[in-house]
């Protein structure tokens, strides 16, 4: 009696699936849109008061993860990067001002 050659048993390919993308990754993160609007606000040495406002608000998110005050310091903020953009004011660049457009949109 003859064995039987054993047939090597191919290996199934493991179908890797692509990582799904959160929305937070593929938009900014509102705390760091925040960071960055407070920074620039301080350079250009503008609204004083919103820059206090801001402040607060990314304390409270730390503490709470409550995203709500945030998203209207950038409310605020947009309004007077635009404003200032229209002044041809150095230091807001376009960048800037999309980044926290689309941090808005991400709502």
């Amino acid at each position: 009696m003859a064995k039987a050659t054993a047939k090597p048993i191919a290996a199934k390919a493991a179908v890797k699936k692509a990582p799904a993308k959160s929305k937070a990754t593929s938009s900014p993160n509102i705390e760091k849109v925040a960071e960055d609007v407070l920074t620039k606000l301080k350079t250009l040495n503008l609204e004083p008061q919103l820059q206090a406002d801001i402040a607060w608000c990314l304390g409270s998110y730390r503490h709470d993860k409550n995203p709500a005050g945030l998203y209207e310091m950038a409310e605020r903020a947009f309004g007077i990067f635009k404003a200032e953009q229209a002044k041809k004011t150095k230091g807001v660049t376009s960048k800037l001002v999309e980044e926290v457009e689309k941090a808005l949109k991400s709502k």
